[in-house]
């Protein structure tokens, strides 16, 4: 079952790695189709990522909107406690010390 398509081939390997971390088994179908663009759409070139597991979609569905709209843009910088060092908000370390931000 297609759960993505993308013109970016890497970006699609890059959405298979996620979720197959997650233990969703999935294939690229199309990866070498750029040869025909001209003959046929390229939208129908595109390359696409397909699970194995129908019954996973939902589930992988969910994965993919979350690596594609991370909700961590927002987040409040935050002051290293050990070097008071200003921490832009998506990191969970100091780049500076390494401390972890306990939120």
């Amino acid at each position: 079952m297609k759960i993505y398509t993308s013109p970016d081939l890497p970006m699609v390997g890059n959405i298979k790695n996620i979720l197959e971390s997650y233990g969703i088994a999935c294939t690229i179908q199309k990866q070498f189709s750029s040869g025909a663009i001209g003959d046929i759409p390229a939208i129908e070139c595109w390359p696409e990522l397909w699970i194995v597991d129908p019954n996973e979609f939902e589930r992988a569905k969910e994965i993919v909107n979350e690596a594609m709209n991370p909700q961590n843009e927002n987040l409040p910088t935050w002051n290293c406690p050990v070097c008071h060092e200003i921490i832009e908000g998506q990191f969970t370390a100091c780049w500076k010390c390494g401390t972890e931000n306990n939120f």
